[in-house]
Parts: structure tokens; C-alpha cells; sequence
């Protein structure tokens, strides 16, 4: 059963188990059942519309630079709403991305020459790491 659900089996009125324990024999936190929950945010359709009219005229804006623009225009809004709308509609910044592993045209690509080694004595293979 869901904690919405266990949430609303509790009897506030019940005249033998407070609310404390009715939340210990339900599993549900007390915090969660004093405290009003939030109010949906139902402008995301409206905000995902204007990200994406920005985002078309501006493909290289990531979401900290939208971000920026949003508020310049008077939207409250905060980065990780605009990184999570922007996952939600697949959406990324068109920009140079890390390229760590990718080997430069041309390298040498140097053998691993203890492969199919058995290193069974002290001192057989020695190293060393110049960083």
C-alpha cells in the first residue's frame, strides 16, 4: 500500500490511538501528516514552452545561461527546475563536450607486454609512474 493511501486511513477524531501512534502502526511519518503537502506547480507547460522558444532561437544555452534569462524576464525559477525540464523534454546545450578518452589522430597505441604473464617472485616485473 502506498503512503498516500496509509496516509489517509488516519482517524484524527479516533478516541483510543492518537495520531502518533496511528502513524507508528500505519508506517507513515508525522511530519507528513501535519504538514499540509505543497501545492502542485502546474505553470511547467507554460515554462517548458518558453525554455523550448529560447532554446530554439539559442541551441548552444545550457541550463545555467537559461536559467539567467528566465529570471532576467521576471520568471522565479530555479537551475535544477530548468536541468530537470530540460531532461524532460531531451533537450542539450549544443556545445563541446569532454572528450577525456578519445585518443588524438595518430597515437601510437602502445602493447601491454606483461599480457599472459605469470608474475609469481618478488622483483620479476618492476614499474614506475612518473605522475
Amino acid at each position: 500500500m502506498s503512503a498516500p493511501d496509509r496516509r489517509a486511513l488516519l482517524d484524527r477524531d479516533h478516541v483510543r490511538l492518537s495520531v502518533r501512534r496511528q502513524c507508528t502502526l500505519l508506517g507513515v511519518a508525522r511530519s507528513s501528516v501535519y504538514r499540509a503537502p505543497c501545492p502542485a506547480n502546474n505553470n511547467d507547460p507554460a515554462l517548458m514552452q518558453r525554455i523550448d522558444e529560447l532554446f530554439t532561437a539559442w541551441p548552444f544555452l545550457g541550463s545555467r545561461r537559461l536559467t539567467a534569462m528566465l529570471r532576467a524576464e521576471g520568471t522565479v525559477v530555479n537551475r535544477k527546475r530548468v536541468q530537470r525540464l530540460m531532461r524532460l523534454m531531451g533537450i542539450a546545450a549544443l556545445g563541446p563536450k569532454p572528450r577525456t578518452s578519445k585518443p588524438a589522430p595518430g597515437h601510437k597505441v602502445f602493447p601491454y607486454l606483461l599480457r599472459g604473464l605469470t608474475i609469481d617472485r618478488p622483483n620479476q616485473v618492476w614499474a614506475a609512474d612518473i605522475t
